[in-house]
């Protein structure tokens, strides 16, 4: 089985990334700079019994997406599973937003994912695949500066919804995550302590397993996921 993990090099991407390679998952990772993933590679490298490259593909390009398509197909030979995870945010207020930001945002949030699936759609037909997008507890929850964040969520829960009917009878599975707080290095984060209290992105790399691992006839086609707890203060 080989996977094609979307901003993979860290975060979110690189748990789901190290929770597929001990399942003996191959996997192609993608990140906007090739030494962002290639450090990424060097950390997951015999992690377990899967294999895994590093391609730069900038997810806001159809050719790069398909580019990273084409050579995990060169090198794995199939493509089985699409976890469509890069993603950015922009927070301001509608009257400090920024054209500039909003496109950011909507180009790789939402745009970008319909171009990783766009591109590597026919092999997971051909493979009877699985396409999951992460998408955020702000695709059902709007909250203040974030009208540019919770367009693209509210449009990629949509989205994958849509294409999980016309893709079912193609024997395509489609998910969608929609996690809550994230130990990530989302929005410039740098994971602490502080952040005990989050999902852990290995925590959403077992869901993928789990997701995987689920009976052919069974689709849980969105997932709402939370920290069990709120923080300590």
């Amino acid at each position: 089985m080989t996977a094609l993990i979307t901003g993979g090099s860290k975060g979110i991407g690189y748990g789901i990334a190290a929770g597929l390679l001990k399942e003996g998952v191959n996997v192609a990772i993608t990140s906007r700079h090739q030494d962002a993933a290639d450090a990424a590679v060097r950390e997951l490298s015999g992690t377990g019994p899967g294999k895994i490259i590093g391609i730069a593909a900038d997810v806001r390009y159809l050719a790069a997406l398909q580019n990273a398509v084409a050579k995990t197909l060169e090198t794995f030979g199939r493509l089985d599973v699409l976890v469509a995870n890069a993603g950015v945010g922009h927070f301001a207020d509608i009257r400090e937003m920024t054209p500039e930001q909003w496109h950011e945002t909507i180009d790789t949030n939402l745009t970008g994912v319909f171009y990783s699936l766009k591109a590597s759609v026919d092999a997971l037909i051909a493979a009877q695949g699985y396409f999951i997008s992460i998408a955020s507890l702000a695709g059902t929850n709007f909250f203040p500066t974030a009208s540019a964040y919770n367009a693209s969520k509210f449009g990629l829960v949509g989205f994958t919804q849509a294409v999980m009917l016309d893709l079912r009878d193609a024997g395509v599975k489609c998910s969608t995550i929609m996690p809550g707080s994230v130990a990530s290095h989302f929005n410039n984060h740098e994971p602490n302590e502080g952040d005990a209290w989050k999902i852990q992105p290995e925590d959403l790399g077992q869901m993928v397993v789990d997701l995987l691992r689920m009976n052919p006839r069974t689709l849980p086609s969105k997932i709402e996921v939370r920290p069990s707890q709120t923080p300590k203060k």
